[in-house]
């Protein structure tokens, strides 16, 4: 058989994953504050694009009390006996008249008057008149436009630019601010050191003691622990400026660890007092601050916008929408894309206007389907959820991906994206959509299985409920949840304990015992 190259035609489907559906996949998974930055992009981008506005006209309601007047309805200027048309008098016999007082002893004006001064010393055009204050349609500045509020509000301090400050008047020698600065760049914002000294004194080639005794300088900083390079220097530092850190607080701070499992014997033979003491010594730690930049901030905090709202209707149902704060508002200007193609004359042109609107309607069909999408997958969630949002947590039901998949259509990887960085606004708080998805725990009696999540409230709820006598060991904890018909093992308890950050049940004994003994003293 000869070995050839020959042409064959062959017919088949197969998907291809075009810009446009690339895109469309790319939209369903960004959450509020990543959709809004792509369009921000986009409208920049695409001249064909713009942002719809939102309504802002005066109801009847709004007019009804008292709304203040529209553009529409030009300011008419200062009526008969407006204050801003009159000149201030500053007569004597006047004021005299008119005040009800006794001017004789007052000084004699000497000059033009406040009102005469006044438009003699502003500039063209800057006189004090009622449009400087109503605008001339009488509903802001002279512009048109709002004024700006944020250019009134006082601008909150950084630890950075608080610490900045006092090191220019703690150190007058350049060399020393400049390695000070180095030092208080690398404080993060809880206002630990968190770069090696040794580094940042290798960068700037300087001595690795000047640098320590720069850095102890820091320490003494406003506020009391900042540049700590961790939290048992942070203690030291502020028990220090407090004057109590005597051998036995020393050796106290020296073994965290020891405080943290409420381990009081122990720490009492290493500090060399009684319990009493060590007790003390707890409560002194409990007052200081483990963060010292807590107080300045941090990053700013990005606000939680749900993607959709869920109230209760008056038959009983739940009632599912979308939230149309969260909603992107973004047509296609047609009318401007018809007057560009009249004017295009060369085949570049035409075919970046061609691009431009085939992109525009593309992306406002992407955002109307991610619309649709997450209102189908939200609405199954709630139908398949309707026992949570009655009775609450425990009586949340194990579910998958494929099981909302299944009941709507489409493919788990498509409810994945739908359901990532996406919030639900409920009755009983707001939740990602995510939170509706657990493993199932086996019953014992072969019934319905109980949502990990549930398992896990039940769990919590045990362990509140305990008192220094009764602390729940795992094992205990499994011998009742089996006796709530919940198969579940000592692991899997010990799991979910931790996830929820609480300790054993030997630290948890240890600490109520000494809560119990420090409630006694």
């Amino acid at each position: 058989m000869a070995i050839s190259t020959k042409l064959m035609m062959r017919q088949g489907q197969a998907l291809v994953m075009t810009p446009q559906l690339l895109q469309a996949i790319k939209l369903l998974q960004f959450s509020n504050l990543e959709l809004a930055a792509f369009l921000h992009d986009e409208l920049e981008r695409n001249p064909l694009l713009e942002a719809q506005e939102g309504d802002g006209g005066v109801d009847a309601a709004d007019a009804s009390q008292g709304a203040e007047p529209s553009a529409a309805e030009p300011f008419e200027g200062p009526q008969e006996g407006d204050w801003a048309q009159q000149d201030l008098a500053v007569d004597s016999a006047t004021l005299s008249a008119d005040l009800g007082a006794d001017m004789s002893n007052a000084f004699e004006p000497e000059g033009p008057s406040i009102g005469e001064r006044a438009r003699d010393e502003a500039p063209d055009g800057a006189g004090l008149s009622a449009t400087s204050w109503t605008g001339a349609a009488g509903g802001g500045p002279a512009d048109g436009e709002a004024p700006n509020l944020e250019a009134y509000v006082a601008d909150r301090q950084s630890l950075h630019e608080h610490l900045a400050g006092q090191l220019a008047l703690a150190c007058p020698d350049p060399r020393h601010r400049i390695i000070g600065q180095s030092i208080i760049d690398a404080i993060d914002e809880s206002g630990y050191l968190r770069e090696d000294l040794g580094e940042i004194a290798a960068r700037l080639e300087a001595d690795m003691a000047e640098a320590e005794r720069i850095l102890a300088t820091i320490q003494t900083f406003d506020p009391s622990g900042v540049g700590a390079r961790d939290l048992a220097e942070c203690l030291a530092i502020q028990l220090k400026e407090r004057d109590r850190y005597d051998p036995a607080m020393q050796a106290f701070v020296a073994n965290l660890p020891l405080v943290a499992r409420r381990d009081f014997a122990q720490l009492a033979k290493l500090c060399g007092v009684d319990d009493e003491d060590v007790a003390d010594m707890a409560a002194e730690l409990r007052r200081l601050e483990p963060k010292p930049g807590r107080a300045f901030g941090g990053a700013p905090i990005q606000p939680l916008v749900a993607d959709v709202i869920v109230r209760a209707a008056a038959d009983g149902a739940w009632h599912v929408e979308l939230n149309a704060d969260a909603l992107p508002r973004v047509l296609v200007n047609h009318s401007y894309a018809a007057q560009v193609s009249a004017v295009a004359t060369g085949p570049a042109d035409k075919s970046f206007i061609s691009s431009c609107l085939q992109n525009a309607n593309w992306l406002t069909k992407s955002l109307e389907q991610r619309a649709r999408t997450i209102l189908r997958v939200a609405s199954e969630i709630v139908r398949l959820q309707d026992a949570f949002l009655t009775h609450g947590v425990e009586h949340l039901r194990p579910l998958n991906l494929r099981t909302v998949a299944d009941a709507i259509g489409m493919h788990e990887s498509t409810v994945s994206r739908v359901t990532s960085n996406k919030y639900m606004m409920t009755p009983r708080g707001v939740f990602e959509l995510k939170y509706f998805f657990s493993a199932s725990i086996a019953t014992t009696s072969g019934a319905a299985a109980h949502s990990a999540e549930a398992v896990r409230f039940r769990i919590k709820q045990m362990i509140d409920r305990e008192t220094p006598d009764g602390i729940l060991s795992d094992d205990a904890i499994v011998e009742r949840l089996k006796a709530s018909d919940i198969e579940i093992a000592r692991r899997t308890v010990a799991k979910y304990r931790d996830s929820l950050r609480i300790p054993s049940s030997v630290d948890r004994r240890r600490a109520k015992l000494a809560q119990a003994r420090m409630t006694t003293n």
